[in-house]
């Protein structure tokens, strides 16, 4: 995978500025990643979005079943799904008017990746917010 998905300019901007998160594939079980990352980054004044076809309310979050019923402006969107269905949320990003695409680790779609950023989207893909934050300091 090029470096071009994961600037580090990018991933600083995104974790640092970037208010409201919808997590595709959130669900309220916290044995998986994408409860764990989206509980990190709430803890750390963001607000998370849940995106999962059951609209279960996670975190105190309503949550909806597409990205397309999200009632206001989503700055980022984790892709918190399988490589092969990565690119049909990116896709939905893009036609919701996202401002970037984050893909935590083992998730790659470089085709889909291209289209968002030919889309003017941000991407960062197979990165893990929290290792990224640690790395970086908090916001």
């Amino acid at each position: 995978m090029e470096n071009r998905f994961a600037d580090d300019d990018v991933i600083k901007r995104l974790l640092h500025q970037a208010q409201t998160w919808a997590f595709v594939g959130l669900s309220d079980n916290p044995e998986r990643t994408a409860y764990d990352q989206a509980q990190l980054l709430q803890a750390r004044g963001r607000r998370v979005i849940p995106v999962h076809p059951a609209a279960e309310t996670v975190l105190g979050e309503t949550g909806y079943s597409s990205l397309a019923e999200v009632p206001v402006t989503v700055d980022v969107v984790g892709v918190y799904r399988r490589s092969e269905h990565a690119g049909q949320v990116i896709d939905e990003a893009i036609a919701v008017g996202a401002g970037a695409v984050w893909l935590p680790l083992d998730v790659i779609d470089e085709a889909a990746a291209q289209r968002a950023l030919d889309a003017g989207l941000h991407v960062v893909m197979d990165r893990c917010p929290g290792v990224e934050w640690a790395l970086r300091g908090s916001a």
